[in-house]
C-alpha cells in the first residue's frame, strides 16, 4: 500500500502539487484525467483549485476524488525517499 496524501496544493494548467504522509514531495497532472466522466467538472478552474486532502486521498467535494495509490505511484517526485 501507498502512502496517503497529506497536504496538497493546486497549480496552474490542471497540476497538483502533493506531500504525502511519508514526507515525499511532489507533482502530479490531471489534465490526462479531465476527459474521463467523473472528472469532466474539474475543467472549471475553480472547482480544480478547490483540492484538499481528506483521510490520504485528494478530493474536490463529495463527488469527486482521487486514490493515493494513483496519486503515488504517477508522482513526478521533487523529494523521494529511497526504502
Amino acid at each position: 500500500m501507498n502512502p496517503g496524501v497529506k497536504s496538497v496544493k493546486a497549480l496552474k494548467d490542471y497540476k497538483l502539487e502533493l506531500e504525502f504522509v511519508n514526507g515525499e514531495k511532489g507533482g502530479f497532472s490531471m489534465k490526462p484525467y479531465l476527459n474521463y466522466p467523473v472528472y469532466l467538472p474539474l475543467k472549471d478552474y475553480d472547482l480544480f483549485k478547490k483540492a484538499k486532502a481528506t483521510m490520504g486521498f485528494v478530493s474536490w467535494n463529495e463527488d469527486i476524488d482521487m486514490s493515493p495509490d494513483n496519486l503515488y505511484l504517477e508522482c513526478q517526485f521533487i523529494e523521494k525517499h529511497n526504502a
